[in-house]
């Protein structure tokens, strides 16, 4: 533990505070770790080159990737091609316990901040390497989520048949970012038992396969190829989107036998439930190409408020279909506190607040929440520099030099 660093007291606390990490990273995947780690409590340093992380001026569809994945972090704007640069980051990574990176192999070890340099004179550093690939025939390969996305398999399960289409958000990116995360914690604890660190890795890849591991274990079990979703053999015979009065769309779901019989009384289908065709869950799954349409004819007058308040009445599965903009105003989300402010740093909003979700847990019936904004470039050089000896005429001479910004 950082000896700088004295953790938070009282019921309140951060689980991570007093725990310092030096992070490398840009995009999605490197800043999920180090949130995941922030908002936990720990210091977070993000180090950005002097014109600062790239995402911070994404357009369209990366537009939220900073303000989203920096929030609770100090920011450190530096050189690293310099050698004065590298020097810094090393001396930084000196008073860390978890250093965490995402750039292509060999990037790091080009400065001497990959593992190999840095663990001899810091046994105790717990070092995240966050890649595309983990260490094989495809390490080299330049990864995004879209890559993994399509050549593990996830794309092809998510699209029509012959059209395989990536899933709607950066999950692979996210998700290994978190196991990134986790494979830390694991270390960290480890590293209280025997008082060492070691490499923690994490890849896009491996990740996309794991998400799609069951249906590689479907194949496995019963011989026949798992179908993409929109074509797929459902588990259950009432699963599924329906269309109902003026348009709007509902998801609705009876799982067990017991649920179809809520179900049909709810709704007056009391005929349904004596067609021995659909008596079991597997029966109706065998005939769901008789069953669906008949339901979607019975289901087209009601509106999906109705829909919605029966079965929440009922306790049955059921979802609005919502886009994420409506998100913000969603009554759960808004009551459990599960959005909270932070101030732009960049864009033309910079300086405005915009709402952001929080991670989806609690610690002592509480949500980790924001105590950092996302940082604006360089923001705590100063800081950061003075904490490791720099006196402001170092720093000022630094700067002058183009080291620091």
């Amino acid at each position: 533990m950082n000896p700088m660093s004295v953790p938070a007291e009282g019921p309140a606390a951060q689980p991570l505070s007093g725990l310092r990490v030096v992070e490398f990273t840009h995009m999605v995947m490197g800043p999920t770790c180090g949130m995941v780690l922030a908002d936990l409590g720990a210091e977070t340093i993000k180090v950005e080159p002097l014109e600062g992380d790239r995402t911070r001026h994404l357009l369209g569809s990366g537009a939220g990737f900073f303000p989203m994945f920096n929030r609770n972090k100090k920011s450190l704007s530096l050189d690293l091609r310099s050698a004065e640069g590298a020097g810094i980051a090393r001396r930084l990574c000196g008073s860390a316990d978890v250093v965490a990176e995402n750039f292509k192999p060999g990037t790091m070890a080009r400065y001497g901040l990959d593992y190999a340099s840095l663990a001899p004179d810091h046994p105790r550093l717990v070092y995240a390497s966050l890649k595309g690939f983990l260490p094989g025939p495809y390490e080299h390969r330049t990864a995004l989520d879209e890559v993994v996305q399509m050549m593990g398999g996830l794309a092809y399960m998510t699209g029509r048949p012959g059209d395989p289409l990536r899933a709607g958000s950066s999950v692979n990116d996210i998700m290994g970012g978190m196991f990134g995360a986790i494979g830390v914690l694991a270390a960290l604890v480890q590293r209280g038992i025997t008082g060492r660190g070691q490499e923690v890795q994490s890849a896009l890849f491996e990740n996309n396969v794991l998400l799609v591991g069951q249906h590689m274990l479907q194949y496995a079990i019963t011989g026949e190829p798992a179908a993409p979703m929109p074509n797929r053999i459902s588990a259950w015979g009432v699963y599924d989107v329906f269309t109902v009065q003026g348009g709007e769309q509902i998801f609705l779901a009876a799982v067990s036998d017991g649920q179809w019989q809520l179900f049909c009384r709810a709704l007056g289908f009391e005929d349904l439930l004596a067609d021995p065709a659909f008596a079991t869950n597997n029966d109706r799954v065998r005939a769901r190409v008789r069953l669906l349409p008949l339901l979607r004819e019975r289901l087209a007058h009601r509106t999906a408020a109705e829909l919605a308040a029966i079965f929440e009445r009922q306790g049955l599965p059921f979802a609005p279909i919502r886009k994420p903009e409506e998100l913000f105003e969603d009554p759960h989300l808004v009551a459990t506190g599960g959005l909270a402010d932070v101030k732009l740093a960049d864009g033309p909003k910079a300086g405005e607040s915009a709402r952001v979700t929080l991670l989806p847990i609690t610690l002592g019936g509480e949500r980790p929440g924001v105590r950092l904004d996302p940082p604006r470039r360089g923001e705590h050089t100063d800081e950061l520099l003075g904490g490791l000896g720099y006196g402001p005429g170092e720093i000022a001479a630094l700067r002058a030099r183009g080291v620091v910004g």
